[in-house]
């Protein structure tokens, strides 16, 4: 999957917008406020395409045990957050696609609700 793939799928997603609130080269896609994605554009211009996701803390160990391609990351806490290492191809890109909607549920599931209340009433186009 290439990033212009990636922010498509997230931004069809209900509730979805993306900004840089950390700096210019981090691309940062949320629920209602609240991060699912992060993507550091300086690492794919460099051919070494990653996306961070957060993560159930039991799922994240399966995967790692069970990927290389997918790996506690930087600056996110390792218990709930991937880093997933597109560059490699080992991931297929519905697998990928899998593993944003497990994140993006995680981020819902955790909202108070209200906030899933005011998601659900958002129109999807």
């Amino acid at each position: 999957m290439n990033i212009e793939q990636i922010r498509a799928y997230c931004l069809s997603k209900k509730g979805t917008s993306e900004s840089f609130p950390f700096d210019e080269s981090t691309l940062v896609f949320k629920v209602l406020n609240k991060m699912f994605l992060l993507a550091p554009l300086s690492l794919w211009d460099k051919g070494e395409a990653t996306i961070t996701l957060k993560c159930d803390p039991d799922y994240t160990m399966e995967l790692r045990a069970t990927y290389q391609s997918i790996y506690a990351g930087p600056y996110v806490s390792n218990k709930h957050w991937n880093t997933i290492c597109i560059y490699k191809g080992e991931l297929k890109p519905e697998f990928i696609k899998d593993l944003i909607d497990h994140s993006y549920n995680m981020v819902v599931k955790g909202m108070t609700k209200k906030m899933q209340e005011q998601l659900k009433n958002i129109s999807n186009f």
